[in-house]
């Protein structure tokens, strides 16, 4: 896997990154992969395992990595990334499925397994990980963070503790103090979004297809496909509802559509690219 994936995009975190989500002394989002990640990497290998919690698969074994890692005499260090609330991470990855671990040394990819493994195998291979890179890495200091802001970790608190209603109204109270705080901001609409599509059932991307003249039904479907790591095809979903609709339905549809884009950074090219498709539709 070595070179084949280029994670340069997220050296600095895009406008408006939020870091609200996951937990624990091993959790990475995409403010601070870089620091925890590419940085530290340079030092020891650090297996990156991207887990959801909806499956409880992908969640046992991360808590493994979390046993293996507090045995390993810091051979290797551990991130572990919420896909869903990190969509970034998982697409510059190329992930498909999840679980997902990623060994990265010296800034980039170096070996990767997917599904749930058995302890045995998952120790394995990570004894192979440490001894490629045996003698190999540059070293050197990693940097500190810099101090978080307290609001931000009393928003991230809430948010830890199922606390939905206090996150919001922590980023709410942020950007109240300073409207143009777009790290509060891009927190505040992924925290929304997350809070929207979790409530929707797994049947709703059927239930689109089944009537495809139900636009409240493609809204669904849009949402569920974007927290499973499928942003293009509820771009494309959301796209084909504003050329075959008129009035508020394509108002709505347009809406949800302009929504879903501002979860990532606007220069991703199939952001760019759906945003042309939509220019098109309309006009």
């Amino acid at each position: 896997m070595s070179g084949a994936v280029d994670l340069s995009s997220l050296k600095q975190p895009p406008a408006g990154a939020s870091g609200a989500a996951g937990g624990g002394d091993y959790a990475v989002t995409e403010a601070n992969f870089e620091t925890k990640v590419l940085r530290r990497s340079v030092q020891v290998p650090v297996v990156v395992a991207l887990y959801s919690q909806r499956s409880p698969g992908s969640v046992e074994l991360v808590r493994t990595l979390e046993r293996l890692v507090g045995e390993s005499g810091g051979a290797w260090d551990l991130a572990t990334v919420e896909a869903e609330s990190n969509m970034r991470i998982a697409q510059a990855f190329g992930v498909q499925g999840i679980p997902t671990v990623i060994a990265v040394a010296g800034g980039q990819p170096l070996a990767d397994f997917q599904g749930a493994q058995p302890e045995p195998q998952v120790r394995q291979w990570l004894s192979a990980v440490v001894d490629a890179v045996a003698g190999k890495l540059p070293g050197g200091e990693t940097p500190e963070e810099a101090p978080e802001d307290p609001r931000f970790v009393a928003a991230e608190t809430a948010l830890e503790q199922g606390d939905m209603a206090g996150a919001e109204a922590a980023y709410e109270a942020i950007i109240a103090a300073e409207p143009g705080n777009e790290e509060a901001k891009g927190a505040l609409r992924q925290l929304r979004f997350l809070a929207r599509a979790q409530e929707i059932p797994e049947t709703a991307i059927a239930t689109a297809d089944a009537d495809p003249a139900n636009v409240d039904a493609a809204l669904d479907a849009a949402d569920l496909e974007l927290l499973s790591q499928l942003p293009e095809a509820a771009f494309e979903r959301l796209i084909a509802v504003v050329k075959r609709t008129a009035g508020d339905d394509r108002t709505k549809a347009r809406t949800r559509l302009l929504e879903l884009f501002e979860l990532f950074d606007q220069a991703e090219p199939f952001v760019v690219a759906a945003r042309r498709k939509l220019a098109a539709a309309l006009y």
